[in-house]
């Protein structure tokens, strides 16, 4: 039935509560791409997208229950609407739909869960850098820093694209949070390439890593490929990198100490403690109080904790 999925052309809208305070608002399902190591196109049909209408009535309902942030997911939300490929059907573009989710009346927090870097275009990163709901976090797969990988993947960028939308990030927002995700261990990934992959992360100002040994799929190209790389190798180079996704994390956080942000507080009691992110991603915890579930405080940044949790003071404690 595979083709009949792929010519799938319709669009079911949708949303779900991560907990009182997040929601996952999906815009966009399906992928046109042909990346050799991925099931997706077969398994979820070609990309399609909702109606702007749609996501924001979603998005506006989900706010008057009291959400504070909405992470917009889909399979390739940069693709969203007329997509890379013109989508003759759809009047609407990513950069219009983050536009629009702008005005969204009581909308605190927007955040976009995750963009390929040929997508990720300079009108959205510099929209993002002057708004006031959409959060300073961008998390871009990268999946190889060998250009020969990239190529066996048929991924659709080079390595270079990526370190130039890595630096445009950073140039208009210094502070932002940058998550990649990365596969290792994919066929012809020498010892040399893998290393050049590492150097290129350890190299690049990103704030966490999401690692991933490739694993293979049936009615994939990836699949049939020769030079398989072992999977005891596999599992060494999956641990480098995350270590090194460590090491980015705390290097992230306490270049982030002493700066002012913004805090919100999530649910759930955890020994004690309530936990919440910064707009730009960082964890910070706080004896458990159950009135500061789902609110947002101005706090300092002042520490790191054993856990590798950031602690704060807050803003009005420090005006005395």
């Amino acid at each position: 039935h595979s083709c009949e999925i792929n010519e799938a052309d319709f669009y079911v809208g949708s949303f779900s509560f991560g907990d009182r305070t997040r929601a996952f608002l999906k815009v966009q399902d399906g992928c046109d791409y042909k990346c050799t190591y991925c099931t997706i196109p077969l398994a979820r049909g070609i990309s399609r997208s909702d109606t702007l209408d749609n996501v924001l009535r979603n998005a506006s309902e989900i706010t008057a229950k009291g959400i504070k942030e909405i992470v917009l997911t889909g399979v390739n939300i940069g693709d969203y609407g007329k997509g890379e490929f013109g989508n003759k059907k759809h009047e609407h573009t990513f950069y219009d739909l983050v536009q629009a989710l702008d005005q969204v009346n009581g909308l605190e927090r927007v955040r976009i869960s995750s963009i390929e870097p040929n997508l990720l275009k300079n009108e959205t990163i510099d929209f993002v850098a002057k708004s006031d709901s959409f959060v300073p976090h961008f998390h871009v797969p990268l999946q190889s820093g060998s250009n020969e990988v990239l190529k066996l993947m048929r991924r659709r960028y080079l390595r270079e694209l990526y370190v130039d939308r890595v630096n445009r990030i950073k140039s208009v927002m210094p502070h932002a949070c940058i998550g990649v995700d990365v596969i290792v261990g994919f066929p012809g990934e020498t010892e040399e390439r893998f290393l050049e992959t590492y150097n290129f992360l350890n190299e690049l100002d990103i704030s966490y890593l999401h690692v991933f040994s490739y694993s293979e799929r049936d009615n994939t190209v990836a699949a049939g490929m020769c030079d398989v790389v072992p999977k005891v190798v596999r599992a060494k180079r999956s641990k480098m990198l995350r270590g090194l996704s460590v090491k980015k994390r705390r290097a992230f956080y306490e270049s982030q100490i002493g700066t002012k942000r913004k805090v919100l507080f999530e649910a759930e009691n955890k020994e004690g403690f309530i936990h919440g992110f910064t707009e730009n991603y960082i964890k910070v915890k706080y004896p458990w109080n159950p009135s500061f579930v789902n609110t947002v405080h101005d706090i300092q940044l002042t520490s790191i904790d054993m856990d590798g949790i950031v602690r704060f003071e807050f803003a009005e404690q420090l005006v005395g």
